[in-house]
């Protein structure tokens, strides 16, 4: 079990030293692991003082929503990564009941503002709603599973910034976020708008300490998964007390490198995700791509790491490991992961009719509640 990297500041924080511990339980699919999923457990967090997180296995989620992008066993290592989660509890059970939440102690548990539905359309968390011990969370705008996946099947670059509109991207200029909820007209769901106080929410807002190992990563990080975090886990094992900082590239420069329409999240969205790793301490936005002496100097770097991915040189030939390199503290290390996010890109792809049915079908049963909800206002009145 690892435990919460996240400063204080839950209830127990203001004086109640002899009271008991408050639990607090988060269920879900936690597929393709996003910010959102992250702010939800920060949430969540802030409400108690210990966080279980329970994880559906592979088998009920296919029942209820389709087939899940990530194996259950990605999944749980990629919710155990965040650095607001103290405990996962693997196979929980899709429907929410006052038994999980009693075998657990937890004392309640914690869900978005949005509707989850079983697979015959019953509210997920009806019972312990009824009982009194649910609470819930603002859902975080502009992001779901649901629209990652959208985004890499219709490989559009729309998702980010200062790229060229193509035909179809200009044709649907006057409608982004004009629809009745301000939706994208690419995914259905917001585009998300970066702030500074997220920003704040979600970093540790703490120094290198006299001793620490200040080690150096950089990278796009795009959708941010269980690659990363296993290459993240071996450079944080590297030393006994590291301070890792972690390098994010301007969406254009990932462009550059990558090609196609990566990346498939903007640099607002990638520095979240990276943020709300457990082994990451601060993040650079916008890192230039070549290492520099400067960029050494300036965070006082004793070590820079990458993983056994291909090397791509700068814009002028060279290799931006160079300085580094030459300094004797750069360092290739061997995650034991050889999950990219191209073969995530391929695994949608490859499943890509079962998907569309999914969201087709997640869609179709959101519409049908919406409709019912508005009928019982109308028979109000």
């Amino acid at each position: 079990m690892l435990r919460n990297g996240a400063a204080g500041g839950g209830p127990a924080a203001g004086g109640r030293a002899a009271a008991r511990p408050v639990r607090v339980w988060c269920d879900g699919c936690y597929d393709m692991v996003h910010y959102g999923h992250s702010n939800q457990l920060r949430q969540a967090r802030a409400m108690g003082d210990y966080l279980i997180v329970g994880v559906h296995t592979d088998e009920e989620i296919a029942k209820h929503k389709g087939p899940p992008v990530f194996t259950q066993e990605e999944r749980y290592k990629m919710v155990q990564a965040i650095k607001w989660v103290d405990e996962i509890a693997p196979g929980a059970p899709y429907v929410t009941t006052l038994e999980t939440l009693d075998k657990y102690n937890c004392d309640f548990c914690v869900h978005g503002d949005d509707i989850t539905l079983t697979i015959d359309g019953k509210d997920t968390y009806e019972e312990v709603k009824a009982a009194g011990r649910y609470r819930e969370c603002k859902r975080t705008q502009g992001v779901s599973t649901t629209d990652l996946v959208g985004r890499m099947l219709l490989m559009t670059k729309a998702h980010h910034s200062n790229i060229d509109e193509d035909l179809d991207y200009r044709k649907h200029t006057d409608n982004f976020g004009k629809g009745p909820k301000g939706h994208s007209p690419w995914t259905g769901v917001s585009q998300f708008l970066q702030t500074s106080q997220k920003i704040i929410q979600f970093a540790s807002g703490k120094e290198p300490q006299p001793g620490d190992t200040i080690i150096y990563v950089a990278g796009a990080f795009d959708l941010f998964h269980i690659g990363h975090v296993d290459f993240l886990e071996k450079v944080h094992q590297l030393a006994e007390k590291p301070y890792i900082i972690a390098g994010l590239h301007f969406d254009q420069e990932v462009n550059r490198y990558k090609g196609k329409n990566y990346p498939i999240m903007n640099i607002h969205e990638r520095t979240l995700s990276v943020l709300a790793c457990r082994y990451v301490s601060e993040v650079v936005i916008g890192a230039p791509y070549a290492v520099t002496a400067d960029l050494l100097d300036h965070f006082r770097v004793t070590l820079v790491c990458h993983g056994m991915t291909e090397v791509v040189p700068d814009k002028d030939g060279s290799d931006p490991y160079e300085e580094p390199k030459r300094r004797g503290i750069f360092q290739l290390v061997d995650s034991g992961s050889n999950l990219t996010t191209d073969l995530i890109v391929q695994r949608i792809i490859k499943n890509r009719l079962e998907f569309e049915a999914r969201n087709q079908k997640k869609e179709a049963k959101e519409l049908a509640v919406l409709e019912a909800m508005r009928r019982l206002e109308e028979e109000k009145h």
